[in-house]
């Protein structure tokens, strides 16, 4: 059980169970109705991802000092109560089910699911 952290659109693993699409976008070209069967994503939560502008800037960020002050703002995001909220359920969700969540970015060392991974460990989650 646990929440798995993935890259969207890449295969699912064995028990991985429901897939969270934590993006401010849908996937461009993809029929709404292949978003699961193409392994992106069974469930859309764009409350979990940053802002337009602040993806900008972090799609932006080139060097460890953008980064940070990238993950500073994110964090700011995620502490207003819908997304707290919504962290907090997943958190608790974790010791009952297992399912994944992720975003589309290639590295996750630079990517907003890198900072979700740390928001629901603090929160106490079961994070593989």
């Amino acid at each position: 059980m646990g929440i798995r952290i993935v890259r969207l659109g890449t295969p699912r693993a064995p028990g991985e169970g429901v897939r969270l699409g934590t993006v401010r976008r849908p996937p461009r070209g993809v029929p709404k109705s292949e978003f699961a069967s193409r392994d992106f994503y069974d469930t859309w939560l764009p409350n979990l991802s940053p802002s337009a502008p602040l993806m900008a800037q972090g799609q932006a960020a080139t060097d460890d000092k953008s980064w940070a002050a990238f993950k500073r703002k994110f964090h700011a995001e995620m502490k207003q109560p819908e997304a707290s909220h919504l962290l907090d359920a997943l958190a608790a969700l974790s010791h009952q089910a297992s399912f994944s969540m992720g975003c589309y970015c290639e590295d996750e060392n630079r990517c907003h699911r890198s900072v979700l991974r740390e928001l629901l460990v603090e929160r106490g989650a079961e994070v593989e």
